[in-house]
Order: structure tokens, then sequence, then C-alpha cells
């Protein structure tokens, strides 16, 4: 897809929360899950923002009659949540943590007073949170049209930062079969058999914890 190897050139604008939120005095508060714990669920009251610390955060909504569908899979240095920002009353999907979590918590009314009153803050948000979305939004076709071993590399890639020159060396935190496959859309066992691949091939290295080489970028770019 056209899509993909765009998204994972493209970087966030450097942003750095904490001075942000210091700068600002924004009150919030340091949140940790486990994995599969509840953040906020779909129909809750939207009243905070949320900023990954460390972990991942996995979107999705139900429809009436039960099925599910994951809008996004979020990593450290993701905001989320910030629809109530926009005037959303009630969270329109589920965010549940995919391994061991911290997040910050913002209340609503906090940020918005923030982010009214010091402009150069709030472009800077707004741009963070543009490009976020761009990437959620190429996440979806990645996931109607790319091979699963496209959408497993592109996941490894994303969580691995790559592309941003920040993070360095490309370290995953420690993630199950089951949860990657959750992530990419697809099962464990085409998981492990990718996985094998990728680990025979060099792009990838285990040893207590996943290296990703930037080189398994190849993977999404060939057609």
């Amino acid at each position: 897809m056209t899509g993909t190897p765009r998204s994972l050139r493209r970087s966030l604008p450097p942003f750095d929360v904490r001075a942000f939120l210091d700068s600002a005095g924004i009150s919030r508060r340091v949140v940790r899950y486990a994995r599969a714990s509840i953040v906020f669920a779909q129909g809750g009251a939207a009243n905070s923002v949320f900023y990954i610390q460390q972990g991942g955060v996995k979107l999705s909504v139900v429809s009436p009659n039960g099925r599910e569908a994951i809008v996004a899979t979020l990593a450290p240095g993701d905001f989320f949540g910030e629809g109530c920002l926009a005037g959303q009353p009630l969270r329109i999907g589920t965010a549940t943590a995919l391994v061991p979590t911290s997040v910050l918590r913002i209340r609503k009314e906090a940020m918005m007073r923030t982010l009214h009153e010091q402009s150069t803050l709030s472009d800077r948000f707004i741009a963070h949170m543009l490009v976020r979305n761009i990437r959620i939004e190429e996440d979806l076709v990645d996931r109607l049209f790319n091979s699963t071993e496209k959408r497993l590399a592109r996941t490894l890639l994303l969580l691995a930062r790559y592309g941003d020159v920040r993070t360095s060396p490309r370290v995953l935190p420690t993630l199950s079969q089951e949860t990657l496959a959750e992530m990419a859309g697809t099962t464990r066992p085409r998981v492990n058999a990718f996985m094998n691949k990728f680990r025979k091939l060099g792009l990838i290295k285990d040893h207590g914890t996943l290296t990703v080489d930037s080189a398994l970028l190849s993977v999404v770019l060939h057609d």
C-alpha cells in the first residue's frame, strides 16, 4: 500500500510532554494498569485526556450486535481520549492496556484552560495530535489491504518507534504472541510463523528482549 511507507518514515514532531505539563502547571495523575485492564469504557463519561508513559493501549469499538473492531494501537508518547476536548460527552470506544501500562491522566478542564491560554503549547499539541491521527488512519488502511506479514512487520516497527531519531536502540517491551496477533489483526500461529521467519533473516533478535532491525522495513516496502 502506498500509505504505509510514509507512515513509517513520519516521526511525531518533538514534543516534551513533561516540560509542557510542568511549564503550564497542569495537574495530572500517574495511573498504572495491568495487562487487559480497561482505561476507559465505551459509553463512559469523557472527562480526561491520557498520555502513555510506558506500555501500550488499544482503542476498540463494539457494535450493537457485539462485534469488536480495533481502531488503533498506541505506544509510549501517544495521547488518547482527546475527544473530550472537542465536546465529546461520552467515550465512543474502549481503551485497554495491551501490556502493563503507565499513563498520565489530565482532567479535561485543566487541559482546555492551558490550550486556550498558551498558544505556542497549543500549536505543538495540535501538530502532535494531527500526526498521530494520520497514523491511525493509515493503520486502518493497513488492516484492510495489506498481508499478514506486512501488518506484523509494520506493527513491530511502530512499536519500536521506527523513524524517531530519539529512540535507540529499537528495543520492544515484552509482548506475547497473542498480543502481537491482536495488534496485527491475525492469529497467534501466523504471528509465530512470521516471527520465526524474521529471526532467520536477522530482521529481529530475541534474547530476553526483542530488538527490531531497521531492515525490517524491506518487508513493508516489498510488493
